[in-house]
């Protein structure tokens, strides 16, 4: 049974990024934006949150805003990584059975998605969950930087098995497009066994790290949603970011 005691949120964040360097740092009205994203999950209220920062200055600013962070390797190649790293070091006698992967530079991430993302795996079958929103134009459907979940979701299925991930459609896939928003829920094995096996040949072809799991038989169910959170990964996302969070 997925309760508070047995599940953790936890946000990998390292400030080595190539089009906006420092970025978990990076001012929002005067929070950094990774105190944002951990005020998110907190509010989302599904468990115990945990920061797993690649510098100790990440940890530093959750710590003084009253949150919990553990320093990790910064040299681990993904968030995945940097996640079962900060489960071994905080968590070996395993009481956490569930676990949120929740991407760092999603500030305007909303509690519901995250609590929806969990509760994809009350599926029993489903190894990890993920969610997705419906994409209504052309323009976003034909965008490659936008990943889009291929599963039979409707107006009337809010939860569906992934058939794949693509960046772009062909004749093989039909309308309704989902927008993949890349915030995962383990089962706590599952983390443990995906961060131990190679790249795939898809994963390597579409950079894309959800190909692993499907390559190798895991299964992913997808929760819809009704918004896509903005990531931040350019300066001119950043001010966007700022103009969404503005106080009023």
């Amino acid at each position: 049974m997925i309760e508070n005691q047995n599940t953790i949120v936890v946000i990998p964040a390292r400030m080595a990024s190539t089009r906006l360097p420092g970025k978990p740092l990076a001012d929002i009205h005067g929070l950094p934006m990774i105190v944002h994203v951990w005020k998110r999950a907190i509010e989302a209220n599904v468990g115990q949150v945990l920061v797993a920062a690649a510098e100790v200055e990440i940890a530093d600013v959750i710590k003084a805003h009253g949150g919990d962070a553990i320093v990790t390797n910064p040299s681990l190649p993904s968030g995945s990584d940097r996640i079962a790293e900060a489960l071994s070091l905080r968590d070996a006698h395993k009481r956490f059975s569930f676990v949120v992967n929740l991407q760092g530079d999603l500030p305007t991430i909303d509690a519901l998605s995250i609590q929806r993302c969990l509760a994809g795996l009350v599926n029993e079958p489903a190894d990890i969950s993920t969610i997705a929103a419906r994409i209504e134009t052309q323009q976003d459907i034909d965008n490659p930087n936008i990943v889009k979940a291929i599963a039979p979701l409707s107006d009337e299925r809010e939860v569906a098995f992934a058939r794949d991930f693509v960046r772009n459609t062909g004749p093989e896939h039909s309308a309704p497009f989902w927008h993949h928003i890349g915030v995962y829920a383990y089962r706590r094995p599952v983390l443990e066994k995906f961060v131990t096996l190679p790249v795939s040949e898809r994963e390597a072809d579409r950079k894309l790290e959800q190909m692993r799991a499907l390559d190798n038989d895991m299964r992913i169910v997808v929760v819809r949603v009704d918004t896509v959170p903005l990531g931040v990964d350019t300066p001119n996302e950043l001010e966007i970011a700022r103009r969404m969070l503005r106080k009023t």
